[in-house]
Formats: structure tokens, sequence, C-alpha cells
């Protein structure tokens, strides 16, 4: 079955859909990369997924995966997904929280985890 970011967001409260939309711009313009969009969230990759979003209860909930660990306000957990990489899950509720520390991870994840780690 295939999936696109439109079916993805179809029915989804109005504020949380441009959250989610301000945060697929932020990871594309990160660099080239594949958008991978499953029935419960869409997916960036390069050889390996570096960032998601997924739509909760009208928030937007993003995960970004680094070789290190950092703090943010909207940090809602951080752990490790294999020996070498981070997965930070943000809650995000305004679009103040999509600041340019959010940019800057999303670029550096995009450089160093979407390559792969191997």
């Amino acid at each position: 079955m295939n999936h696109d970011v439109g079916g993805y967001l179809a029915g989804k409260p109005p504020a949380a859909v441009g959250l989610f939309l301000l945060f697929r711009t932020m990871v594309l313009e990160a660099g080239e990369c594949e958008e991978r969009a499953h029935p419960s969230e869409v997916a960036w990759a390069g050889k390996r997924v570096f960032a998601a979003a997924f739509l909760k209860s009208g928030r937007l909930e993003i995960a970004i995966d680094l070789l290190r660990q950092v703090e943010h306000p909207a940090l809602r957990e951080s752990f490790p997904t294999t020996k070498k990489v981070y997965t930070h899950r943000f809650k995000i509720e305004s679009p103040d929280e999509l600041d340019d520390r959010i940019r800057d991870w999303l670029v550096e994840a995009h450089d160093t985890v979407g390559p792969g780690t191997r």
C-alpha cells in the first residue's frame, strides 16, 4: 500500500498540520533525503532514518537521531537506539519550539546519522 504525506495529514487538526508542515520544511532544508510516509508517522532518511514525526492528540511529536545527547525545553526523552545513536523525542506545541537548535540538529542528523553509522 502506498502512503503519502497528504494522506497521512488528512483529517488531522489544522494547527497540528501547520506544525508538521513547518517541521517537514526544516527537515527537507537539511539536505537531500527520502521521505517515507507510513500510516502512523512520516520519516526522513538517507541510508538510515534520521528524523521522524507524527501527530498525537492535536500536537506534533518529533524524533531526531544524533550521535550525542542534547537538551531542549521540548525534549520528552532521549535514549540510545544503537551503540552510537541516541533518539531524541520532542513534544512540539507551538512554532517557536521549532527553533534554530532543532534546525541545527536536523542538519547534524542528516549529515552524521542519515548516511549510516557503520
